[in-house]
Parts: structure tokens; C-alpha cells; sequence
């Protein structure tokens, strides 16, 4: 990722309207009376409404996650980051990283802010990113994939092999190992994202919904995500447990 917004930048980039291009040939004061043309209107009505809902969403997640984060860890840093990748031309993408002093970051791009239906979906989304670090599958992907890693050259080294070998063997050793319990990882983010979109009163399955829009990976032997019915599924049983009475 080249650059990061922080959501500061944002909300400036929000409130500040960017003048047009000097090629217009208009001066200033024809530019402040001239009126948007309908198609230039709706799109800055939809970028206008796009990055409301999504300020919105931030405010309102965020603490959610915090607090739980703070709840169900033990020694991780609850104070979320959330951070906007402005480069065009990007496919729709949200992840969760963490710092070199081990602060979570949450980062959209804008192709995804712009391609939610809902705020119930962006913050579905941004509960399962949470989640993530909440659960710390960074550092358990990480492990696993040393484990991996170790196993795999050390059988190459028994077995004969050359340093190139031993090296191509560690590297599939690593990528084996961090993609072994990833689907369960993604599941587990499922649910407890589910979670944290409902406490901060959005509808998750509602959200979830976001799935029917995104290519189904399947169950792939050694893929890094279940399939969409297995994640709407734990979504709504998640959700369904949290009812009154239930």
C-alpha cells in the first residue's frame, strides 16, 4: 500500500472542495456561479453520502470494538487506527495490520467505501476486521507458518536436498502453514465481528449480505477463506443467539 489516509485526512478531504483545473478557461468568479451539471451533481451527492455513512460507522464501531478488544484480550493494543488507501483504480478491500509499535490498523480503500450498500455492511466489515486483532490471528498466522516453515526444510534436509531445495521447501513450508486453519480464522472473525456490529446497533445479517456480492471461493483444499454460505451461516446463528430468549 503506497500511501494510508488517516481518517483525519478524511474528514478534511470531506469538508474542502477542490477547485477545478486551470484548463477549464473559466475564471474564478465564473467557476463559483457555475452549477453542476446533472451527472457531476449526483456524483458528488454519492460521494458526499459515502463518506458520511462511512465517518458514521467509524464513530460508532470503534469504541465497540475497543471495548471489546479490552474485554476478551490480554496484553494487545485496543486503540484501532482506522485508515483510508486512496489509490484509484483499486478492487474493493479491507484488511486488518498492526504497526511497528503493534497499534491495529484497520484500512479500507475507497473502492469498498463506495461499493457497500448500507451502513449495516460497513460495519459488519469493520467488526470482522477488528476481530481479527482481537482474536490475534496475526500472531497465530505467524506461528503457524514458522512451524510450517521448520518442518518442511527439515524434511528436505533429511531427505538430501540442496540449500535450494531446503529453501523452496521452507518457503512452502511457511505458506502451507499459515493458510492451515485461515477459514477457521475467517469464521471466528465472522463471529465475533457479528458481534461487535450488533452492540454497536447495526444488523449483521444484514451486513453479511455483503458476501452475495463477492466471488465465492468454495472449499478449496489450502484456501484462505471459507465458502460465503458457511460465513452467512455462522452469521446468523451468531446474531440468533444474541436475542432476547434465546
Amino acid at each position: 500500500m503506497n500511501r494510508l489516509l488517516p481518517l483525519l485526512l478524511v474528514l478534511l478531504a470531506a469538508c474542502t472542495e477542490m477547485p477545478a483545473p486551470p484548463s477549464s478557461g473559466r475564471s474564478p468568479a465564473e467557476e463559483t456561479q457555475r452549477q453542476d451539471t446533472p451527472a457531476e451533481a449526483a456524483v458528488r451527492n454519492r460521494a458526499g453520502r459515502a463518506a458520511q455513512q462511512f465517518i458514521t460507522v467509524v464513530e460508532t464501531v470503534e469504541p465497540v470494538a475497543e471495548q471489546v478488544c479490552r474485554q476478551q484480550s490480554f496484553g494487545l493494543n485496543c486503540n484501532f487506527q482506522i485508515v483510508v488507501d486512496d489509490r484509484p483504480g483499486q478492487p474493493p478491500n479491507a484488511f486488518q495490520t498492526v504497526d511497528d509499535n503493534r497499534r491495529p490498523i484497520i484500512a479500507f480503500n475507497l473502492a469498498l467505501i463506495a461499493s457497500v450498500k448500507n451502513a449495516d455492511e460497513l460495519a459488519f466489515i469493520m467488526g470482522h476486521e477488528a476481530a481479527h486483532h482481537v482474536l490475534d490471528h496475526i500472531g497465530k498466522t505467524q506461528q503457524s507458518a514458522t512451524v510450517g516453515a521448520v518442518i518442511f526444510s527439515g524434511i528436505a534436509a533429511l531427505g538430501g536436498a540442496d540449500e535450494a531445495g531446503i529453501r523452496s521447501a521452507e518457503e512452502l513450508g511457511a505458506t502451507v502453514g499459515a493458510r492451515t486453519y485461515s477459514k477457521d480464522y475467517e469464521l471466528e472473525a465472522d463471529r465475533l465481528g457479528t458481534i461487535i456490529a450488533a452492540r454497536a446497533g447495526y444488523d449483521p445479517v444484514l451486513g453479511a449480505l455483503f458476501f452475495n456480492r463477492i466471488p465465492d471461493p468454495g472449499n478449496r483444499f489450502l484456501g484462505s477463506h471459507p465458502p460465503n454460505r458457511a460465513r452467512m451461516d455462522i452469521v446468523r446463528q451468531t446474531y440468533a443467539a444474541m436475542q432476547p430468549g434465546s
